[in-house]
């Protein structure tokens, strides 16, 4: 991970986290550790948990703890040990908050606002903890401000596209067992990491399918050659489900009793209800673990139907998540957002009481983007053109 052994070097020197504490909840695995290890070189003092229950490498925790960081997470935690891992790292008092999905801010919120005051601000790196941000910003909820992260450049088209098209197959692939050539794979869900998963599907030899809610993406899918339909048409075809959406109830009962005789369900969203493993429980006559990680359910008409890692991250509860090489980019974007914000933590966020409301969703700044593609080209050894005088005053007047 070059580019946050560039970030090392400089922070190790420069300590811009000195006297802070950091709260982070992202998936605790060897690329996530870096990033801790990174921030923590620069006086950060952090606490940390995962935001997967299982995608938490007990290994890569206990090294942290052994560096010295404070660590709340453990593999196969219940939902109170998780619950448990989100509210220490809280009680922290944390200045900083890095957060995959939404739940360290959500909880301070609901359950600690007198630690409110403490944050400088936080970083939000994906597409279902942004949602949640705007829904909280828009009710007038929301208390600090928050960089979202998974907006930048170098985080969705590279994280998104090809770190989940890549990583959510290595997760089938390895937990299947299965070939990919000549089957009906359904993608719920055509954003940036819906089209990854597309992407790889068709390369791997699929016949692909999206469903969609946006008429924009779905003509977007139809130009780029996938067939696209309902999730209702298309349950009876697909011999691989991948939710990729963000939302709930994306696969139903209703889906389930029309599928195929051996239909394989999985999700590459966030949260562990895309598929609807509880209503696929209430239907089912007979269940039973098929192989590591996958559980079939037998329903009454005699088809059985499997979900891969009880319907949780795919790519990480049955892998290892994204490529080093694109958590590089994601890790250094983070990294430079929380530096950002403590840098400007006094104009970001006034401690006097403003007229006008400050606002409290922020964009990566371009020269953060920039500044991490031109680090990740200078170490693939590409250098680009540059604008001359004269090139810049013909475009933009300068």
């Amino acid at each position: 991970m070059p580019l946050l052994e560039t970030l090392d070097k400089e922070f190790k020197e420069t300590k811009p986290f000195k006297g802070l504490k950091v709260a982070l909840s992202v998936h605790l695995e060897a690329k996530t550790a870096r990033l801790c290890e990174v921030l923590s070189h620069g006086g950060a003092e952090m606490y940390i948990t995962g935001s997967n229950p299982l995608s938490t490498q007990d290994d890569v925790a206990a090294a942290l703890v052994h560096e010295g960081l404070n660590v709340f997470a453990v593999h196969g935690a219940t939902p109170d040990e998780y619950e448990r891992g989100i509210r220490k790292v809280i009680e922290a008092g944390p200045n900083i908050i890095i957060d995959d999905g939404g739940d360290l801010v959500g909880m301070i919120h609901e359950n600690y606002p007198e630690l409110i005051p403490n944050v400088i601000g936080g970083c939000e790196e994906t597409t279902t903890g942004i949602l949640r941000l705007q829904a909280m910003d828009k009710a007038g909820k929301l208390k600090f401000p928050m960089m979202l992260v998974n907006d930048a450049a170098c985080k969705h088209f590279f994280d998104n596209r090809y770190g989940t098209g890549q990583s959510v197959w290595d997760g089938i692939n390895r937990t299947t067992n299965l070939i990919v050539a000549g089957k009906d794979v359904v993608v719920a869900g055509y954003g940036w990491c819906g089209k990854g998963v597309a992407m790889r599907a068709k390369g791997l030899g699929a016949r692909v399918i999206v469903t969609e809610i946006d008429p924009v993406k779905a003509m977007e899918a139809v130009m780029d050659g996938f067939r696209v339909m309902s999730m209702k048409e298309a349950a009876a075809i697909g011999d691989i489900f991948v939710t990729v959406t963000g939302c709930e109830d994306v696969i139903t009962k209703e889906h389930f009793l029309i599928m195929k005789d051996g239909a394989i369900c999985c999700n590459a969203g966030h949260f562990d209800c895309e598929v609807s493993v509880k209503d696929l429980k209430e239907i089912a006559v007979d269940q039973k673990p098929a192989r590591a990680n996958i559980q079939e359910y037998v329903l009454s008409n005699g088809r059985r139907i499997y979900i891969i890692a009880e319907g949780r991250l795919v790519n990480l509860a049955a892998g290892d998540g994204h490529p080093a090489e694109i958590m590089d980019m994601s890790f250094a974007i983070q990294a430079l957002s929380a530096k950002y914000l403590v840098d400007n933590r006094e104009t970001i966020r006034p401690f006097a009481p403003a007229q006008v409301p400050e606002p409290m969703l922020h964009n990566v700044p371009a020269e953060i983007d920039r500044g991490v593609a031109l680090l990740k080209l200078a170490d693939w050894g590409i250098s680009i053109d540059k604008l001359t005088d004269k090139q810049r005053i013909y475009l933009y007047g300068e």
